[in-house]
């Protein structure tokens, strides 16, 4: 289960920042993506406004706007024609009239700073939760087993401990 909160609660002094750079997410995401890639990044819109010292009251929205589509999109294979939604990484810097470098940059910048990677259970959309191995993995009796091929014991006791978004039908 993902580590990272979901809330949208933001310090009172980062609102207008949170505002205004989820208002540019949100258009992007409604033109060319889904509503799950819009919430998403409103939830990592809003944990880089909670880190102390937030990096987002720096720079531009639009920079920052287009660093988390393509940090989410790094995660979520956004890139790959195979899954849908797909875009082309020229189409999100081309349409916050960034360069590609530019859009890059930030968006390693954010991945770094909250440790983010490609099927990264934390950062996953919910219709990427069942084929992410990565989120059904966990460590019992010291090995590394898919919780979807466990018994049901198993799978209810990792749910509980919130390890697993849900138990799988078997």
């Amino acid at each position: 289960m993902p580590k990272r909160s979901s809330s949208l609660h933001v310090p009172k002094e980062m609102q207008a920042r949170f505002q205004e750079i989820t208002h540019l997410t949100d258009i992007f995401s409604q033109q060319y993506l889904d509503e799950e890639y819009a919430q998403l990044s409103r939830e990592l819109t809003a944990t880089l406004c909670r880190k102390r010292p937030s990096p987002l009251a720096r720079g531009k929205a639009t920079t920052w706007a287009c660093g988390i589509i393509h940090a989410l999109g790094m995660v979520n294979f956004l890139f790959d024609s195979s899954q849908p939604p797909h875009i082309a990484a020229s189409q999100i810097w081309g349409a916050f009239d960034l360069s590609s470098s530019t859009m890059q940059a930030k968006s390693k910048q954010i991945r770094d700073l909250l440790g983010m990677h490609p099927m990264d259970p934390d950062w996953s959309t919910p219709s990427m939760v069942d084929k992410n191995p990565l989120i059904w993995m966990l460590e019992v009796n010291g090995l590394i087993i898919d919780v979807r091929h466990a018994p049901r014991e198993i799978q209810e006791i990792a749910y509980h401990k919130g390890l697993i978004p849900y138990i799988p039908d078997t």
